[in-house]
């Protein structure tokens, strides 16, 4: 019997996305100046208010509070309508030294002896559903939103946008998991006040329906396409109006978005955040190595759908270990146990490893807070961070180096395919 399966996305202006891009540019500038800070910070934005908190080992200094007015005007809260804007909101940071007690299981005589941050399982998951080996259900909610914030920034004919937005697609399966069409499609964004409500519903809805979608459909490969039809539910701003948004709106913290920020709920998830975490925090670097792994396996053949789980003891160097599900997509008669014996001999998840294989200990999370840290395009990028000194350094970064297929050989050596 066919099914439907839901996933949804939040935007940059999201408050939930305001405090992890808050929290991933503080990481960034730490790392820029220092590559072995250790850093652990958490944001709660609201009202005309900023909290910053946690915990932090590095050489360097960096203006917390500038950080985070840069970002908070980038995502594009620069009015004072919006009570929450960049220029004027204030700024609290309570961030301290890192424990000793959790420092000292990290930090070891040599780099290769490095013992993870914390315990925990973490979980990566892969699909040929899409190009980018994504679930599709999610990857369309991330396209919207997208596609919307580029409209708000750049359209001369929709000037009403405001920067928070919410978007959910449902797609309809069928008995062997092939999705065949676009069930329904939610957005919700944040808009500016209009004298006559039901005249702004209808003219949001319009512009939704006959401007955003049509440029998120002619992105796509034609397959998708196909899944779109003059049948598709659309729920436009369903509450009949969304003026207040933002933190004013709603609170944000750090780390509240995990399943937007992975797979749409497809797979699993560990339970751990990913943004104001540097690299020896497992629930990050780890949660990305195992991406890289479900990608290149999906990649080179051995299944058409895998999910991949590593756990850690923190202080312990080697995992507790991997386990792999295929969901009996693998053609070839092979056991996920077999698969997975196979995978920890190929990979080496030991957090040191993990740091080196995937060039963590860059400045090159910013990019990760918002619409998703899976499934997003690998590419170099030129970055620039200054200090309270005025000093500067200047760096090419490598983005997203999880999404890499740099291993497909390998897989297929491995797995004699």
């Amino acid at each position: 019997m066919a099914y439907l399966f839901t996933s949804e996305s939040v935007s940059e202006g999201h408050p939930d996305k305001v405090a992890d891009q808050i929290s991933d540019a503080l990481i960034d500038n730490f790392l820029a100046f220092d590559k072995d800070s250790k850093v652990a910070c958490e944001t709660l934005v609201t009202t005309g208010q900023v909290i910053l908190a946690g915990e932090v080992k590095s050489n360097t200094y960096l203006d917390v509070q500038q950080i985070a007015r840069d970002t908070i005007n980038k995502i594009g809260y620069t009015k004072g309508e919006y009570m929450f804007d960049g220029n004027s909101c204030g700024v609290l940071s309570a961030i301290h030294e890192q424990s000793e007690d959790i420092n000292r299981g990290v930090d070891r005589a040599t780099k290769e002896e490095q013992g993870a941050g914390d315990q925990g399982m973490m979980f990566g998951y892969a699909t040929n559903e899409t190009e980018n080996f994504m679930p599709l259900a999610l990857e369309l909610s991330h396209r919207i939103l997208k596609e919307l914030s580029t409209l708000r920034r750049e359209s001369k004919d929709i000037t009403y946008l405001r920067p928070d937005a919410k978007a959910q697609v449902t797609i309809e399966y069928s008995d062997d998991n092939v999705p065949q069409r676009i069930d329904s499609i939610v957005v919700s964004t944040q808009h500016d006040e209009f004298d006559n409500d039901d005249v702004m519903l209808a003219k949001i809805r319009k512009d939704i329906i006959e401007i955003l979608i049509p440029r998120v459909v002619s992105k796509l490969p034609k397959v998708i396409q196909t899944l779109f039809n003059n049948q598709i539910k659309y729920h436009i701003n369903p509450t009949g109006k969304f003026v207040i948004g933002g933190p004013h709106g709603d609170s944000g913290l750090t780390g509240r978005k995990i399943i937007v920020d992975t797979y749409g709920g497809k797979g699993a998830h560990g339970g751990g955040a990913f943004s104001g975490k540097d690299p020896s925090k497992v629930d990050r670097s780890a949660a990305y190595a195992t991406r890289h792994i479900a990608k290149n396996l999906v990649a080179a053949g051995v299944c058409d759908e895998v999910l991949v789980q590593v756990s850690y003891a923190i202080g312990v160097v080697e995992p507790m270990g991997i386990f792999i599900d295929t969901y009996g997509t693998c053609p070839f008669n092979m056991t996920d146990g077999e698969i997975a014996k196979i995978v920890t001999k190929l990979f080496d998840m030991r957090p040191a490893a993990i740091e080196d294989r995937l060039k963590l200990r860059q400045p090159i999370y910013s990019e990760t807070a918002a619409y998703g840290h899976m499934g997003r395009e690998n590419k170099i990028v030129t970055k620039t961070f200054t200090q309270p000194t005025g000093e500067s350094v200047t760096v090419d970064v490598e983005l997203f180096t999880w999404e890499k297929l740099d291993y497909v050989d390998k897989v297929k050596e491995a797995f004699g395919l």
